[in-house]
Order: C-alpha cells, then sequence, then structure tokens
C-alpha cells in the first residue's frame, strides 16, 4: 500500500453499512463482516464476508476465518466492532489476540450489558432505573421480560409470555426514548447528541414485535434542561463503567423525570444520523479508544432521521429495486425475506427535528408502497 492509499479497518457488525460509510467519509478502507452483505455495503467496502447463519450469529472459528480472509495483503490498522457481541463478549477476546480491537474490551461489555450491574450502578449513583427481577413478579401485566444481551427491541416482550434462562424481568415505565451519544476515552467522556426514538408501527411489528426499533431523530425531541440531565447522567456512567469510544446511553423520559433503560457499549443505531460536517466521526471514535478525545466538538449542522422499512409478508424472493438514494441497508435481489425482516433504512435530512421525522415517515410510506407493488409483480411472473 502506498502512502497516498486510505488505511484499510476491518468492521464486524450485525449490519456493517453504516459503520462502513463512517469509514469512507473518514477516508478509511472498510473491510466489512455482517449478517446481510447489502448491495450498497458491497459498494461501500473494499471486501466483504457474510455470515453464513444469521440466526446463530457470529462464531468464533467462522468469523476468525473470514476476518483473516479480509485481512489478508491488506495490513488493516485494526477492527471496529458494532452490534452482535453484546451477548456473547467472550468474542472480543478471542479477536483481540489477533487484531488490535477498537472498542470496550470483553470484560467491559459484560458487566454493561449485565442487568443486575447495571441496577447496582443507577442505585449508587441515585440514578432512576426500572425495577428489575429474576422471578416472575405477582403482577406481570405491569412487567416486560428482556434478554441479558439483547439489542434493536426484538427481544423485550409482554411477562405474560415467560422468561428464558437468559431473560430477567423490567417493570414498566412511562416516558419517550431518548438516546445520548457520547465518546468516552476510559475517564471522560464528551457528548455528542441526543435523538429521539420511536418502535416500528407496522401490524407485523405492533403484533409481534411492539419494542422493535422504528426510528430516530436527532436532535432529539425534548427540552434543553432536560437533555443537561440526561447528558450528565450519561458522563457518569460512561466514567463508572471505563467505557471508551462511541457508546449511547438509552432513557425513558417525560415531564416528570426519567428512567435509565440500557447502555450500548458500541457504535449503534444511531450512526446515520450523527454524520457530522467533517467526516471525523469514525476517526474519533478509533481516537477516543486510544484514550483521545476530539480537541473541539464534531459539528453537526442539519437534523437528520432514519425509519426501517420491515418486510410487511413473507417475500420469496426481494424484487430488483430502482433504489432511491435515500434508502440505505438495500436488500439484495432474490434474497428470502420473512414477515418482519428489514428491507431498508430510510433517511431524510431537513432543517428542524420534526421536519425531518416527518420526512422520513413520509418516504417510508411511499417506499412501503413501491416495494409492495414490485413484490405483487415478482408472484405473479
Amino acid at each position: 500500500m502506498s502512502l497516498s492509499e486510505p488505511q484499510s479497518v476491518l468492521i464486524a457488525a450485525a449490519s456493517g453499512r453504516a459503520l462502513a460509510a463512517a469509514a469512507r467519509r473518514s477516508l478509511y478502507r472498510p473491510l466489512v463482516v455482517d449478517f446481510f452483505g447489502d448491495d450498497d455495503t458491497r459498494a461501500l467496502a473494499a471486501a466483504t464476508a457474510q455470515v453464513a447463519d444469521a440466526a446463530r450469529g457470529f462464531a468464533a472459528d467462522e468469523l476468525l476465518s473470514q476476518l483473516r480472509q479480509l485481512a489478508a495483503g491488506e495490513n488493516p490498522i485494526g477492527l471496529v466492532y458494532g452490534s452482535g457481541f453484546e451477548d456473547r463478549p467472550e468474542l472480543l477476546d478471542s479477536l483481540a489476540q489477533h487484531f488490535f480491537v477498537f472498542g470496550n474490551k470483553a470484560a467491559i461489555v459484560a458487566k454493561t450489558k449485565n442487568p443486575r450491574a447495571l441496577a447496582d450502578l443507577c442505585a449508587k449513583h441515585d440514578i432512576p432505573h426500572p425495577e428489575i427481577s429474576f422471578d416472575l413478579p405477582r403482577d406481570p401485566e405491569a412487567w416486560l421480560i428482556k434478554r441479558q444481551g439483547g439489542g434493536g427491541g426484538i427481544h423485550i416482550r409482554s411477562a405474560e409470555h415467560g422468561a428464558g434462562p437468559d431473560d430477567y424481568y423490567q417493570r414498566r415505565v412511562a416516558g419517550a426514548p431518548v438516546s445520548i451519544l457520547l465518546l468516552a476515552d476510559g475517564a471522560e467522556a464528551q457528548i455528542l447528541g441526543a435523538s429521539s426514538q420511536w418502535t416500528a408501527k407496522s401490524s407485523v411489528m405492533s403484533s409481534t414485535l411492539p419494542f422493535r426499533f422504528g426510528g430516530a431523530v436527532r436532535p432529539a425531541l425534548c427540552s434543553e434542561a432536560q437533555l443537561v440531565i440526561l447528558a450528565d447522567v450519561s458522563r457518569t456512567v460512561a466514567r463508572e463503567l471505563g467505557l471508551v469510544g462511541l457508546n449511547s446511553v438509552d432513557f425513558l423520559a417525560d415531564t416528570d423525570g426519567y428512567h435509565l433503560l440500557e447502555v450500548n457499549p458500541r457504535p449503534g443505531a444511531t450512526l446515520d444520523i450523527f454524520a457530522d460536517a467533517e467526516g471525523a466521526l469514525f476517526a474519533a471514535h478509533l481516537a477516543a479508544c486510544r484514550g483521545h478525545l476530539p480537541a473541539r466538538p464534531l459539528v453537526f449542522t442539519k437534523a437528520a432521521a432514519t425509519a426501517i422499512a420491515y418486510a410487511p409478508c413473507e417475500l420469496p424472493s426481494m424484487p430488483a429495486l430502482a433504489w432511491p438514494d435515500w434508502c440505505k441497508d438495500q436488500q439484495r435481489p432474490g434474497t428470502v425475506l420473512r414477515a418482519g425482516d428489514p428491507v431498508c433504512t430510510i433517511s431524510a435530512e431537513a432543517e428542524t427535528a420534526g421536519a425531518a421525522r416527518a420526512l422520513a415517515g413520509a418516504r417510508l410510506a411511499l417506499f412501503e408502497n413501491n416495494l409492495s407493488r414490485e413484490a405483487q409483480k415478482e408472484c405473479a411472473a
């Protein structure tokens, strides 16, 4: 590789497209392993590999083999991971034996995603946190079941359904979802901003996965006074856990107060809406993992929103679409999709958060109508 060529970096995530895009904006060459192999991920990455069994998730031998193949002849600076490791943090220790891993170490991920440890941390600092239990509550209608290490809302369900061995109970609390994105260096944290989130509203989602992630908008749709409080709490949590790099802290908040729900110890679902003006976000993540926070704050200009389009029914063959440029994570033609599988991510920018969310919603409706028409043609062919 000549001095003029960008440095390569390995990326492993359930969906690697957003990290790959962020890497490109910071002038790195991404080498991506993920579950989907979407068309635009392949276009962004210098090389890609796809997990054979997405339902099983990452497995040590397969993942290491894929990463070694991608790294051959590339001399990557290290590995950046996203979602897909919270329920199996031991994989990060395995990967760290072969690559420099940019992100929180396995022990920190395990502690962060341990519901009892997080509840104890919140109690220590008087941070409101929903009551948790590992025994069936007497009033299950007032509780939710969550899976340890789960993400994206797909693991959350009503407590009447019964818990599995990796599940725990969390009392229902009121409020709207707000997430704080931060950069941390292991001791201090720099707040990048806040976003409001919502659950998917399609009939498939509301009936089977009522808490599944539907979208997000930056800046958050709540008061500045409340954001100051949530930012201060997030700094405390980051410092207490020793977090590094990009992380997010999720809350439910309303006019009466807030509850801290969980901490995501890696770059997450809001990465797209935090694309800064200079494209420095990915590089800032790498630097923060090495203990260096930005000397000046990252600048975000327009408001931004995303919304997830899910398959409204089973699609035996994903139709070939003329994708608008505001569609990301584009499913490959011919892919078999179950009802509720993600099809793409809708993006939108506007002058205000309200306008950005409205535009994302309008584009989502337009895309879903188009997908329905094209799917009918595919089935009739």
